[in-house]
């Protein structure tokens, strides 16, 4: 096991070294996403912000397509490139790091686009829109799942999530990604908001095999046992306002460039 000394303790840092990756709406609003996106055995996807993998290596098993995923995280990357291996997809998916803002690759060079509660965390928003927009080929579908606030919150409740989830920038509205889609030249925009549902979370397990919940668990216990700096963080963070999901909710955007 890597040296827990070395772990940064931060909402990303600790879900790569666990090896989870959590977006709101659980595995069935991937699901959602993928179908919007039409994604075939014919598909180049392209999944910015792709943390573990386990997206890109469902695409990669159940399809049959060819998929790269990136992120900023050299610890993502890495749990991405040990799942592909433990699930036989290795020679159709590829993980690199990369900044969404400056994604390395050429212009319309994939069918599809995809990120899932990524841009939430980026201050500029609108560069990795348009960074997503330019990989796409023309006619082809950048899809999104982000966080929105669903009402105006009260600061107490923005506070609480900016620091359980170490969310710096603005969550927005659902005009406020409306437009920033329509500026980057996405058409033909297909929006599903939803509020947050338990079932629908409770999704969230099927990313993963067994061995993986056990992989998760250890690590973590391992973690809460080992290092008493984590157990305050967590302890930090375990309580969110009871009427938080009257204002945060999620929603799926899926536009053709």
């Amino acid at each position: 096991m890597e040296d827990e000394k070395q772990l940064q303790l931060s909402y990303f840092e600790l879900q790569a070294y666990v090896g989870t990756t959590k977006h709101m709406g659980g595995f069935e609003t991937t699901k959602s996403l993928i179908e919007l996106c039409h994604i075939s055995q014919d598909t180049d996807v392209l999944e910015v912000g792709c943390g573990v993998g386990a997206t890109a290596c469902y695409l990669a098993k159940e399809y049959g397509c060819r998929v790269v995923g990136v992120d900023v995280s050299e610890a993502m990357v890495a749990r991405s490139n040990e799942r592909a291996q433990r699930e036989g997809v290795a020679d159709r998916v590829e993980f690199r790091v990369a900044d969404a803002q400056d994604l390395p690759f050429e212009d319309a060079n994939f069918d599809v686009v995809i990120a899932e509660s990524v841009l939430t965390f980026i201050r500029d928003k609108q560069s990795v829109v348009g960074e997503c927009v330019r990989m796409a080929r023309p006619g082809s579908c950048v899809g999104l799942n982000e966080e929105l606030w669903i009402e105006t919150p009260p600061a107490r409740v923005v506070e609480r999530v900016r620091h359980t989830w170490d969310i710096k920038p603005e969550i927005l509205t659902l005009e406020d990604w409306m437009g920033l889609l329509k500026s980057a030249g996405l058409s033909d925009i297909v929006v599903r908001p939803y509020k947050f549902d338990v079932r629908r979370e409770s999704t969230q397990i099927q990313r993963y095999r067994f061995q993986d919940m056990w992989r998760m668990f250890y690590r973590t216990l391992f973690l809460y046992i080992k290092k008493p700096s984590f157990r305050k963080y967590m302890a930090e963070r375990q309580y969110l306002p009871k009427d938080l999901f009257e204002y945060l909710g999620y929603a799926i955007f899926v536009g053709r460039r």
